[in-house]
């Protein structure tokens, strides 16, 4: 995993950030249909809000640190042929950096949460 990025993101609603909050996400419907938990890259998040929750308000971003994550996490070929993190276990909330509302850049482009 050396040749990623460390950090992941994934997008959740109030009430999926509500469940990571507790302690663990188990998953959007979505994820538990394809069986892994679908997250983006710093590159790619923009593309997958817009693609993925279109129209949608009150959304959140979690930073997560793969590396917390271990051998659950597979890099897999999707959308456009390019490489996205999947994690193939709950998220704790252990691993997440930061979470912050869904917020836009001037260009148009997802801010990236504070993991600093």
């Amino acid at each position: 995993m050396s040749t990623h990025d460390p950090i992941a993101y994934k997008v959740l609603t109030a009430e999926q950030r509500a469940q990571l909050e507790s302690g663990m996400f188990g998953g959007a419907p979505v994820d538990l249909a394809d069986g892994y938990i679908h997250m983006s890259t710093a590159g790619q998040l923009t593309e997958t809000v817009d693609k993925h929750f279109a129209g949608q308000s009150d959304l959140h971003v979690a930073a997560v640190d793969l590396l917390a994550l271990g051998e659950a996490v597979r890099w897999e070929v999707s959308r456009g042929g390019a490489q996205f993190p999947h994690l193939y276990a709950p998220l704790p909330l252990a691993a997440v950096v930061a979470l912050e509302p869904l917020a836009r850049q001037v260009d148009g482009s997802v801010a990236l949460p504070d993991a600093t």
